[in-house]
């Protein structure tokens, strides 16, 4: 049985003293404990999130990781870094990254194994654009992505979460259906079967990542192979983040 994973990721959203007015409200609120919560800040934010989470079942994630170690990286955070903070997962390959920031599939490859090796635990986004669901070529990008992210990598792959992100579907006014979101993630479960095993891929969660919100959040979890939701602006409001841990409710 795969336990469901709600990932808040702030990206470039509140500052510290925003984080702890939002987190100690947050903390005081009754969740579903059968769902494992995660917020991810910024890193600005990872050291008082990370005081006020610690002793609650809710788990602190980062956004992004270096591939090096510590060294000479003039605006890079190491996993040494974030360890240090008490962070246990980190978020690789994410859309925005891709597209703003240059990261290609053999960088996500990089940072993954650099994550692993290190004993954290990975969030992998994948996806398509608004032109490659249009010429159809949706499946076939997000296998590429999977097999490239995921090249040459053979330990600690249970610490590996898929993510799927339909970028046409993310402020653009497109909707992501609830069936196409499963249709997705059933494909990645199919992909990750034989990139690893079948055995490995009913164990992998897969979460969804694209416009989930408390008025939604239950019809996606009801999928299969959803096991989970990757949400942005949703996750930025206590009552919001309750509400999608708890499945609408």
């Amino acid at each position: 049985m795969r336990k469901k994973l709600i990932a808040g990721n702030w990206k470039m959203n509140l500052n510290v003293s925003d984080t702890k007015v939002m987190l100690n409200e947050l903390v005081k609120k009754d969740l579903n404990g059968e769902v494992e919560a995660l917020i991810c800040p910024p890193f600005t934010s990872l050291d008082a999130a990370g005081e006020i989470l610690k002793g609650t079942d809710i788990k602190l994630g980062a956004q992004n990781v270096s591939e090096y170690e510590d060294g000479a990286r003039t605006g890079e955070i190491s996993t040494n870094m974030l360890k240090d903070l008490e962070v246990s997962y980190v978020i690789i390959g994410h859309s925005e990254r891709r597209t703003y920031y240059g990261e290609d599939d053999e960088v996500v490859n990089a940072k993954i194994k650099r994550a692993l090796s290190q004993g954290l635990k990975v969030i992998l986004c994948v996806g398509e654009d608004e032109v490659q669901r249009s010429e159809n070529k949706h499946e076939e990008i997000v296998e590429d992505q999977l097999k490239k992210g995921l090249a040459d990598i053979s330990e600690n792959i249970e610490n590996i979460v898929v993510a799927y992100e339909p970028i046409w579907a993310i402020g653009t006014g497109n909707t992501c259906s609830s069936e196409d979101a499963e249709s997705m993630c059933k494909f990645i479960r199919k992909s990750i079967s034989t990139i690893f095993n079948e055995e490995y891929s009913q164990s992998m969660r897969i979460l969804y990542g694209g416009s989930v919100k408390p008025s939604n959040v239950k019809e996606l979890m009801g999928n299969e192979n959803i096991d989970g939701a990757l949400v942005g602006g949703a996750s930025l409001k206590a009552d919001d983040f309750q509400s999608l841990v708890n499945f609408g409710e």
